[in-house]
Parts: C-alpha cells; sequence; structure tokens
C-alpha cells in the first residue's frame, strides 16, 4: 500500500541534505516532525532508511533504493504539474474538430485564423465529413466540436452556438438569358442541375426545396465538393445551389450569375454542435468560446 505522500516528500529531503535538521529547515518544519516522519515510513515498509551519523544521516542500500524510485516520481510529478500548467494557460493542448465541406472555407477557416493567431501553440485537428458522420464522431468521443448544418435531432447532441448561411441558385454566363426574371421550380427542373451526392445535407435542402413547390429535383451532374459544383456551373454545365459567401468572388467577377426564384431559398442555419454532459478540454472550451463570440 502506497503510504501518505507526505513522508516520501520528507524522505527526498533528508536523503538530498544528508541531514535532518537542513531537511526540517528547508521544508519549514521542525527536525522531530521530519524524524517522526521517516520513522513511521521505516516501520510501514519494514526497512531501515537511514544510519544515523554523529553529524547527518546516511542512506543505507534500502533507502538507495527507495530514493532512485522517489526522486524519478517526484520528478514526473513536476513534470504533470508543469503540463498541467502550460494546458490551463493554452500553451499546450488539442482541438478536435469536424466540418461539413460546404462549411469550412467561410465558417470554419476564419475561425480557426482568429483561434490560431491567439492560441499559436494548440494543436488543431479536422475532419471534413457529412453532418451525420459528424453527430456519430462527436458521440462516440472522436470530436470535440463539430460545424453542422441544422437541424440535428439527437438527445446525446447539443448545439453550442449557431449562425446563418444563405443559398442562392447560380449558372455561369451560357445561362444569362434566365438572369433576367424569377424562375420558377418548374423552370429550373428543365434545365441542367448540377448537385451534391445523394444523402448529403445540401442535396437534401435543396430537394426538399423542389418538393415544397410539387416538383423533383433530378441530378443531370451528381458531384461530390462545392468547389465543383461551382467549377462545372461556371463552365456552363448547368444550375446550381451553393452558398453565398462561399461563390461571392465568382459572381463579383461575373464568371457566375445568381438566378433569382420566384420562391426564395431559405437561408441555412450551421450549428456548432458538441456532446452533451461531456466536458470539454480548456483548449476546446476556448475555441468555442471563440465560436460564441463570433454569432
Amino acid at each position: 500500500m502506497v503510504s501518505h505522500t507526505e513522508w516520501y516528500r520528507i524522505f527526498l529531503y533528508a536523503a538530498e541534505a544528508s541531514n535532518l535538521t537542513k531537511a526540517a529547515q528547508q521544508l519549514h518544519m521542525t527536525q522531530p516532525s521530519v524524524s517522526y516522519a521517516i520513522k513511521q515510513l521505516e516501520e510501514t515498509l519494514g526497512v531501515t532508511l537511514f544510519n544515523r551519523l554523529p553529524k547527518g544521516v546516511q542512506l543505507t542500500e534500502e533507502g538507495k533504493v527507495l530514493y532512485r524510485h522517489v526522486r524519478l516520481a517526484f520528478e514526473e510529478l513536476g513534470a504533470a504539474e508543469r503540463h498541467m500548467n502550460n494546458l490551463r494557460q493554452l500553451h499546450e493542448g488539442i482541438v478536435r474538430i469536424g466540418a461539413n465541406g460546404a462549411i469550412i472555407r467561410d465558417s470554419v477557416l476564419p475561425a480557426l485564423d482568429a483561434f490560431q493567431d491567439r492560441y499559436p501553440d494548440i494543436h488543431i485537428q479536422l475532419i471534413q465529413d457529412q453532418s451525420s458522420s459528424i453527430v456519430d464522431r462527436l458521440k462516440k468521443g472522436e470530436l470535440d466540436l463539430g460545424f453542422v448544418h441544422l437541424p440535428v435531432s439527437d438527445d446525446e447532441i447539443e448545439i453550442v452556438a449557431s449562425r446563418i448561411s444563405p443559398y442562392c441558385v447560380v449558372a455561369g454566363t451560357a445561362f444569362e438569358e434566365y438572369a433576367d426574371r424569377p424562375l420558377s421550380a418548374e423552370q429550373l427542373t428543365k434545365l441542367p442541375l448540377l448537385l451534391l451526392s445523394t444523402g448529403s445535407s445540401t442535396r437534401k435542402y435543396v430537394e426538399r426545396w423542389f418538393q415544397s413547390q410539387g416538383m423533383e429535383a433530378k441530378a443531370d451532374f451528381e458531384l461530390s465538393s462545392l468547389d465543383m459544383l461551382a467549377e462545372f456551373a461556371e463552365r456552363g454545365y448547368g444550375v446550381t445551389f451553393l452558398p453565398r459567401a462561399f461563390i461571392a468572388s465568382g459572381i463579383s467577377r461575373r464568371s457566375l450569375l445568381e438566378l433569382r426564384t420566384e420562391v426564395p431559398l431559405p437561408d441555412r442555419q450551421i450549428g456548432i454542435a458538441a456532446r452533451k454532459q461531456a466536458p470539454l478540454s480548456i483548449a476546446a472550451e476556448s475555441f468555442r468560446d471563440l465560436l460564441r463570440a463570433q454569432q
């Protein structure tokens, strides 16, 4: 059984000072208290740790063995305390983030840039995945925070911050003739549609918009990223649905045109999700707080 940690600390000081009185002075204790603690430790371990000399003490062979272990143990404790201090002061730490691909450029990167500028010693891990997969990873404890499209209906997940992401319909200059008037959902179905893969939250969002008007969205081009949707749209292959912030530069340089719709596209909500009742690391808490401040 491990004895009182204080006994070992007193033993360490006595061994290094080779004198109980000096050890007591360094520990701000009385010499009898030091002697008593060492006696208790010797009795507990069943060995003699010091030879008592006229002008001090000397470690026995058993004492030398114990000293090596105790010194290493206290060095480890010191290192652990320094590590905890670094974590507390955000000189060390890790933040594990998951993000839907449609969110990374305009929501995640600006937050990461601000966080890295403030806490350059924090290690950041980012996984790009669909919102449903990010929720699963959060529940398994593989991620601290996840950027997902809302709504998320899961009793194990809470939304700690949120923001709005407006969407719009865009096409390349080959479709300029459709930019002068609002288009119905039916008219859009007659144009080539560029959509994300089936099952993605963005694909479901587009499909719900068409369904709300009694129409079905059928993809002519089914692609796996927003970058590909924007690229194919610019090249004139069809019409697509993208976050306004994502294609702002393309619209400003007129490589992409925004097509108005009779029924406006609803804004999407982006949520920062975390596992309920699961304490975040200090680094992850700091990132969460930064996100809340940016709302």
